[in-house]
């Protein structure tokens, strides 16, 4: 069955419950952390296979997890924005099947790179005279012994590849703001609240942006799980208007 959504909901029911998920999350966190000491944000979010800590269910529910208020404000603040407008068009049937298919693109696009660069600085430590041995150790343990000719700085970047999760929505969101470029793309999006630009203008230089800072960035946010949102929701867009399945 398909149809086109009639009407306008302010809040549609896919947005509003994705939005108490995320809150109720991020209470837990703050909740159980306090009281019990209990790190939700490990346990919960997105460790790189091979990592000790890494549990497939984490593909899950890192998208439901969020680092500080900040992180959680902005990501459903851009939920709600575009995610309304999204849902009332889609449906939400098919709304929450793209932003779980964009969430987990995002994670695999995110993990494919993070394995990428985890092979690059093994292959540096390795030639600085480490066995594969003591890197698996390593991983296993947390801990590291450095011997002389070995960069520390290389050595703590490999292992923040095994044990520092990546947590949030933004992937998801990213997702969604493809979909607002490419359905709505002379709609205006006002940068500060002042700065009138067009829907699919802003898309395209935030993906930009993306790209170059996932290049050149060391930073701790995820540049690349936010493209793979990008680039599912491109793909399963196009996808699904070559088979007139948009609505639903």
């Amino acid at each position: 069955m398909q149809y086109r959504p009639s009407g306008f909901n302010f809040m549609p029911v896919v947005v509003k419950n994705l939005l108490i998920i995320n809150g109720l999350f991020f209470l837990a966190t703050i909740s159980l952390g306090g009281a019990f000491q209990i790190n939700l944000i490990k346990v919960l979010g997105l460790h790189m296979p091979g990592s000790p800590d890494f549990e497939p269910y984490q593909l899950v529910s890192h998208m439901f997890m969020h680092a500080n208020f900040s992180h959680i404000f902005f990501n459903m603040f851009a939920l709600w924005m575009f995610g309304t407008a999204i849902e009332n068009l889609m449906g939400s049937k098919r709304f929450l099947t793209y932003y779980l298919i964009t969430g987990f693109g995002a994670a695999f696009l995110h993990l494919g790179v993070s394995y990428l660069e985890a092979l690059t600085l093994r292959s540096e430590l390795l030639a600085a005279g480490y066995s594969m041995a003591d890197l698996n150790h390593f991983i296993e343990t947390g801990s590291y012994r450095m011997i002389s000719g070995a960069s520390e700085s290389t050595m703590v970047a490999f292992l923040s590849k095994y044990f520092i999760p990546t947590v949030g929505a933004s992937g998801a969101v990213f997702g969604i703001l493809l979909a607002f470029g490419m359905f709505f793309p002379n709609s205006y999006i006002y940068l500060f609240f002042a700065i009138p630009i067009k829907a699919k203008y802003f898309v395209m230089g935030y993906g930009a942006m993306e790209l170059y800072f996932g290049i050149t960035s060391d930073g701790n946010i995820a540049h690349f799980a936010h493209l793979g949102g990008m680039l599912f929701g491109y793909l399963l867009i196009k996808y699904w208007r070559r088979r007139r399945q948009i609505y639903y």
